[in-house]
């Protein structure tokens, strides 16, 4: 088609790792699972420059709904392995028929559940193109089915695999930025045609060489059923039934790098803004939108952008009590600045500081040595963008498109109930304020009290109520 730790769920990975290694002929068999545009370029090309460069994996199965794709895919794994892979419509045929060991997916948005779902249940590894899912209940129900297979995921969120994400855990776990208190990110575009409208509409593209109810997924209630469509073949990330716009294909993504640095993921609260401002050519999602997410750890996420102005775009940071984390744009660094706050409020002697990373050139290609690693090793805990990690990041972005959409805020209490019903969040923090505390803080906070305390000056003992014309200091 076009384009929490592993241990506490009901499987344990040391009794699955024989289980989950490769075939016995130790050669990895990966099928393709609607290779369009991502799918073919990334999936498909990279995994066969993989296997030139060594690494010990067949690609045998394309399953596909556009006939003109499914041949260009199949002979371009052809000419470049030697190995004829089988041709597929339905992937579950493909599934059944070609002793797999793991699948890439590269579907619209509206079907990746019931794909990992069903690749799960065959026992298969699986690499999931972002978003992980459409919806965050689909979501919660994948980050269960894979902790109950015991099998290995990867979300195809390719900056996950950057060094730089658990670096930057580690020195906030260490306190370097003292109480961290939030984040902010974006992904900034700009087209002249609209964004994705620059997906081409070809002719070849008819209800003859495109099974249109296999890829709407009527048989499954994955959509209803509607004419025809070239436009919304090709151009699914414009229109709600199929995707969320820049929700789900660009804000998934920084959004997703931010969590695996704070070690943060399910938010209590999430908001989201935006409309449509320019871009009215048909599409249903909006060209300019921000998500804002509030965590019980006491921190705040922001994402926002435009799509139709990047000139301006702003930094991605995390900011702490202590300091600033600032990170530039995009994915393609080779470190990060440290801006130390004024000393009169840190009492610490700080300076502001270049902190070296190793970049990576081509991320996608880490990010599927990464996956394979994994299932070579039968461990899921591996995988630099696990399904628990996939799941938070839904449920941020997603919930704010929701928000958007209805106008509503959103809340996710912590077994992961999802309502618009306020359980009294703002009360939550005033009720911590008047009791003094205590301050929250990101998962594995190493730091104590660093950052996290504030100075009482002496004057505040002059402070409170009078009670009955008393004053609250006399005797003092």
């Amino acid at each position: 088609m076009a384009a929490g730790s592993f241990a506490s769920g009901g499987h344990s990975t040391s009794a699955q790792a024989a289980d989950n290694v490769a075939g016995s002929n130790s050669r990895l068999r990966i099928g393709f699972i609607g290779p369009g545009g991502r799918g073919f370029g990334a999936h498909v090309k990279k995994l066969c420059d993989l296997r030139s460069a060594g690494r010990a994996i067949d690609l045998v199965g394309v399953a596909e709904v556009y006939q003109n794709q499914r041949d260009m895919v199949a002979d371009y794994i052809k000419e470049s392995t030697g190995t004829d892979p089988g041709r597929y419509v339905d992937y579950r045929e493909m599934i059944e028929k070609e002793n797999l060991d793991a699948v890439c997916i590269g579907t619209p948005d509206h079907w990746h559940h019931k794909q990992i779902i069903d690749s799960l249940a065959a026992g298969l590894h699986v690499y999931c193109e972002k978003p992980m899912t459409k919806t965050v209940e689909e979501a919660f129900d994948v980050e269960q089915k894979w902790r109950d297979s015991g099998k290995v995921m990867q979300v195809g969120v390719q900056s996950t695999s950057l060094a730089v994400w658990d670096e930057v855990n580690e020195l906030l776990r260490q306190g370097k930025l003292g109480k961290v208190l939030g984040f902010q990110t974006e992904y900034f575009r700009n087209s002249d045609v609209g964004q994705w409208r620059y997906y081409g509409l070809d002719p070849k593209m008819t209800p003859k060489t495109i099974d249109w109810s296999r890829w709407l997924g009527t048989e499954h209630d994955l959509a209803e059923d509607m004419p025809f469509d070239r436009e919304v073949y090709r151009q699914w990330r414009r229109f709600w039934p199929f995707g969320s716009g820049m929700f789900t294909d660009l804000f998934v993504h920084r959004t997703t790098s931010m969590l695996k640095a704070t070690g943060l993921r399910i938010p209590g609260r999430v908001v989201g803004a935006g409309g449509i401002f320019l871009e009215y050519d048909g599409r249903g999602v909006p060209d300019v939108a921000t998500v804002v997410a509030d965590f019980r750890e006491g921190v705040q996420g922001m994402v926002t952008a435009t799509m139709c102005n990047e000139a301006s775009r702003i930094n991605q940071l995390i900011r702490g009590h202590y300091g600033t984390f600032e990170f530039g744009n995009g994915e393609g660094f080779d470190g990060f600045d440290f801006v130390p706050e004024r000393g009169p409020v840190t009492h610490v002697r700080q300076s502001a500081e270049r902190i070296k990373t190793k970049a990576i050139a081509d991320t996608t290609r880490a990010h599927f040595e990464n996956w394979l690693d994994a299932c070579e090793a039968g461990d899921p805990m591996l995988c630099n963008n696990p399904p628990d990690l996939g799941a938070a990041a839904i449920a941020v972005v997603n919930l704010g498109a929701q928000s958007y959409r209805k106008g509503k805020v959103f809340f996710v209490d912590e077994d992961r109930n999802i309502g618009n019903d306020d359980p009294g969040w703002a009360s939550r923090w005033e009720a911590l304020s008047k009791a003094g505390g205590p301050v929250q803080h990101i998962p594995g906070w190493e730091a104590g009290d660093y950052g996290s305390k504030q100075r009482t000056p002496d004057y505040m003992k002059y402070g409170g109520p009078w009670i009955d014309g008393k004053d609250p200091a006399a005797g003092s």
